[in-house]
């Protein structure tokens, strides 16, 4: 009993509540993922914190929320004639995925406050661990800004707030599995992780340019590999004015930049194996993660785009995405707790 009681009282508690946290926030990323490609994210047209944590209870509720959607454009455009069990079907997706937040929300804040209590959680680290909290609110409000975008001129969310929405989920997930290794391995050391740092950015950039190819649609096109239709680049990629702006809103170049970037996280996930096998430990044992896990992306996204995007392997290789951006913040950390001749890059 006693060890029991030490156990909930530790750092190693601590650490391993962060893990089932950022754990959720991946199945949140995965849920997120599905309710996009399901075209469901637009089925909830009012964000309603504490109210909304329901779902309708009766008949009139659930005719109320579905005359709500039937005003706005994807209704109106893509879905008229939609039937009430059909939009509940699209309802849940959504409603599960703002449950799972808050419940988030709260599978962080008690624990908290527990830890803090008993000291696992020192005095000194409460800033940091409170503002990790708003952040994760921060989430709901960049979701809901996310929402809007389709409420009233699209039949879908713009694919900016969506990236923006993303690429916070994956912070905060980066974040939050950096803290519990902290907590789990007792500090993060002194080594060169630099290329640590380096894969875990061109991992994080590389999944907004997949943002971007998923508020597009741009995956529906060029439906070919290595070639784009025949072709090494895509027809008119600068048709746009300004020019820049094709960078964000031409599909064909979208499609074209996530390509790119796919050879550019190979090529450096290569780097990262040869100069990981003749580590040692874990940081070992990370960068074979990030071999096979990038093995399996490039994979997953050469099906998906020849397969033309289905909603099971588009949702399996943003997860994918997410998984192998926390083995390379996992690598990153393993390298700073290596001898500094062991991590650093030969000149």
């Amino acid at each position: 009993m006693e060890a029991s009681e030490k156990f909930w009282k530790s750092r190693r508690a601590v650490g391993l509540w962060l893990l089932s946290v950022a754990l959720v926030i991946l199945a949140m990323i995965t849920i997120g993922g599905l309710t996009r490609l399901t075209g469901s994210g637009l089925s909830i047209t009012e964000w309603k914190p504490i109210m909304g944590a329901l779902p309708p209870m009766t008949d009139a509720a659930w005719a109320d929320a579905f005359a709500k959607y039937q005003r706005i454009p994807q209704y109106l455009l893509e879905n008229r004639g939609m039937g009430l069990e059909a939009f509940k079907v699209i309802f849940w997706w959504e409603w599960s995925h703002r449950f799972l937040g808050r419940f988030l929300g709260l599978m962080f804040l008690v624990p908290f406050l527990y830890f803090a209590a008993v000291g696992a959680i020192r005095r000194s680290e409460w800033p940091g661990m409170l503002l990790l909290f708003v952040l994760g609110g921060l989430q709901g409000l960049i979701g809901w800004w996310m929402v809007q975008s389709g409420l009233e001129a699209r039949v879908s969310v713009s694919q900016y707030r969506l990236a923006v929405h993303l690429g916070a989920a994956l912070l905060l997930l980066a974040a939050i599995l950096w803290i519990a290794l902290q907590y789990l391995q007792g500090g993060q050391g002194k080594g060169d992780a630099r290329r640590g740092y380096i894969f875990a950015a061109l991992i994080y950039l590389q999944t907004l340019l997949g943002a971007l190819v998923a508020g597009l649609d741009a995956g529906l096109i060029y439906n070919t590999w290595p070639d784009m239709n025949g072709g090494i680049f895509p027809e008119s990629p600068f048709y746009h004015s300004p020019w820049w702006i094709n960078f964000f809103e031409n599909d064909g170049l979208v499609q074209f930049n996530h390509r790119i970037g796919a050879y550019v996280v190979a090529g450096f996930a290569a780097l990262i194996y040869a100069r990981g096998i003749k580590l040692t430990g874990l940081a070992k044992k990370s960068a074979k993660a990030i071999a096979i896990l990038t093995t399996f992306q490039i994979f997953l996204g050469i099906c998906t785009l020849v397969l033309m995007a289905p909603i099971l392997l588009s949702a399996m290789h943003q997860v994918v995405a997410a998984a192998l951006l926390c083995a390379a913040v996992w690598h990153a950390f393993e390298l700073r707790r290596l001898p500094q001749t062991q991590a650093v890059i030969p000149g």
